[in-house]
């Protein structure tokens, strides 16, 4: 990677490695809260994506992070 490239990747891994900290303190957190939030940042993550993400989670996990149809439905 040259350039534009290199900075872009730089980006990218500066803003990993803050979210694994933030992640590694939440995990001392309430389990419920965590989930909470694991749950949002996945249906952010998943609307970003315009949809495509949820394809890809296991069933449970689109369900906590109310993306499955069912869950769908009554939002």
């Amino acid at each position: 990677m040259t350039g534009r490239h290199q900075a872009v990747g730089a980006e990218a891994t500066d803003d990993a490695t803050e979210l694994i900290a933030q992640l590694k303190e939440l995990a001392g957190a309430d389990p419920a809260d965590v989930r909470q939030v694991v749950a949002e940042v996945l249906a952010a993550l998943d609307r970003a994506a315009g949809g495509a993400l949820r394809e890809h989670l296991p069933e449970t996990i689109r369900h906590d992070a109310g993306l499955d149809p069912a869950t769908s439905a009554r939002h």
